[in-house]
């Protein structure tokens, strides 16, 4: 199948609309669109953000939940060369003024189910000129589909290029803060490539029917819709994961292809009606973000009967930089608890505190040189620097090669939780338990889940002579940040410990949880 990956994003879907006008692009609901209706909308997109003097490098942001008008947005800041600001809707009112802010978006599309929560912060906005609400009507705000709508759409033809930034998705960072990731044409272009010499070579076909329900505000659910667009599939969009929902669409729609996080996986195969379902059209189930339970996996791979690759990658990378492929999840391979090989044209080396490379079965950083490797943090040069030296990028992961070349990931060096799929960084969390009054001192962990992999435990060190219960507690968290990153468990102790620079020491608090396992990762 012919691919113009050398070409930047607004350029491949015009080609695709060239080549296939009338295939069906993304279905929402009971909404389908063809490739010539789409690329339509998104030039009206185009030609409203330039109205709006929006030029090229203007940040606009996108807080909804996945809609096939994400994908309209997305491809309209292509066409006028401003840059998709994708926000997490599971962030608290703090959380999400903070990244426009850091962003210094200009524009913000706000779905209905957000309207409440931008309503308490827009005065705290100083860089937002025009607010869009989308799939409803506000009495302040004009109408998505009648800005649209109102535009012309004729294609600005813009000039792109490949290096510049596209999308910008914000991780957890070490101050407690976000971070903003510049992900341009190349990388996208980049992981195109990688991985079409991995699952897409066989899986993703022009007419293909794909499944897009991880959040878009992750590299998971934003790279499955543009594999779509690439691949000349067709892309059934739900709003949020939904197992019922999945279930049924798998069935109904004869879905192919799709990308899910282990805590889906694990909810589907637990669904009452997991056995009732015909699941002969899937071909293919990608899967990483977090590490996946052995008996979890081998129950999917028997239930589903389709090929399994689990891919490994962050944000930074774009996603995926290794490949697990289907024939290597034979559990007489041994070789499930691997995220796989490294991909076409991705290096990976295991390094020590030093700086030394590793030998076969040492534990050290995981380290990556791609041109999936994200350019930057946006605005942020001291952390890019930490982060990305002579190309090669330091995950924070740590991990170790078999003597086959199979990476296994056994740890984090950054302390970053992962749960469910998301990201957690403990200092963000602190801060939020220690911005309470009563609270002298706090740390969060990640502790084993059998349904999410990890959750957030927390200690805390209360003033003198203060009771707080832990539903006390728990709650305020969640009036701070997203209730995803919230304690779901307190331990009231005396002192933290400590070394002797005053870093809490994590592991000596995780310890007791991990005990038993085999790698310090659920």
């Amino acid at each position: 199948m012919e691919i113009p990956f050398e070409k930047t994003l607004a350029e491949i879907i015009r080609w695709r609309v060239d080549k296939n006008p009338d295939a069906i692009a993304h279905k929402f609901g009971d909404r389908e669109t063809t490739y010539k209706e789409f690329d339509s909308y998104a030039n009206q997109i185009a030609q409203g953000l330039i109205a709006l003097d929006c030029g090229p490098d203007t940040r606009v942001a996108f807080l909804a939940k996945n809609s096939d008008y994400f994908f309209e947005f997305l491809y309209g800041t292509l066409k006028s060369r401003t840059v998709a600001v994708g926000v997490n809707w599971r962030l608290a009112p703090p959380e999400v003024a903070f990244i426009v802010n850091d962003s210094k978006s200009e524009v913000l599309f706000v779905g209905a189910e957000f309207f409440g929560l931008i309503e308490q912060i827009k005065d705290e906005l100083p860089y937002v000129k025009k607010i869009i609400a989308v799939g409803d009507n506000h009495e302040e705000w004009e109408n998505f589909i009648d800005w649209r709508d109102a535009q012309n759409d004729e294609d600005p033809l813009i000039e792109t290029q490949p290096d510049d930034d596209v999308i910008q998705l914000y991780t957890s960072g070490t101050t407690g803060h976000p971070k903003g990731v510049q992900l341009t044409n190349n990388n996208f272009s980049s992981a195109n490539i990688m991985a079409k010499h991995g699952y897409y070579r066989q899986s993703f076909q022009e007419l293909s029917v794909n499944l897009v329900c991880m959040p878009v505000f992750h590299v998971a659910g934003t790279n499955m819709g543009l594999a779509g667009y690439v691949f000349g599939c067709k892309s059934i969009i739900i709003p949020e994961v939904d197992p019922t929902l999945i279930l049924e669409l798998i069935e109904k729609e004869k879905i192919e292809n799709t990308i899910f996080v282990p805590a889906v996986i694990l909810f589907l195969i637990q669904h009452p009606e997991v056995k009732n379902v015909d699941w002969s059209s899937l071909k293919t189930v990608v899967y990483g973000a977090s590490p996946i339970a052995q008996d979890t996996l081998e129950k999917a791979i028997e239930i589903m009967d389709c090929e399994f690759w689990q891919v490994y990658g962050l944000t930074e990378t774009n996603g995926a930089v290794t490949f697990l492929e289907p024939e290597d999840h034979d559990p007489s391979k041994n070789k499930l608890r691997s995220c796989g090989k490294p991909g076409y044209g991705a290096e990976i080396r295991i390094e020590d505190e030093n700086g030394k490379d590793l030998a076969v079965g040492e534990v050290g950083e995981i380290v990556i040189k791609s041109d999936n490797n994200m350019k930057g943090y946006w605005n942020n040069p001291k952390a890019t620097e930490e982060s990305v030296v002579d190309g090669w990028f330091y995950s924070g992961d740590a991990g170790y090669f078999d003597e086959d070349g199979f990476l296994y990931i056994h740890d984090r060096v950054k302390d970053m939780i992962v749960s469910g799929g998301e990201n957690i960084y403990p200092a963000e969390v602190e801060n939020a338990l220690m911005s309470h009054d009563d609270i002298l001192d706090a740390a969060v962990v990640g502790i084993p889940d059998e349904k999410w992999g990890e959750t957030v435990k927390g200690f805390v060190v209360l003033k003198e002579g203060v009771e707080l219960k832990e539903e006390e507690i728990i709650s305020y968290a969640r009036t701070q940040i997203a209730g995803f990153k919230c304690p779901k468990s307190i331990n009231y102790v005396s002192e933290l410990p400590r070394n002797p620079s005053g870093k809490i020491l994590r592991k000596d608090l995780r310890a007791p949880y991990w005990e038993g396992k085999d790698r310090n990762v659920s």
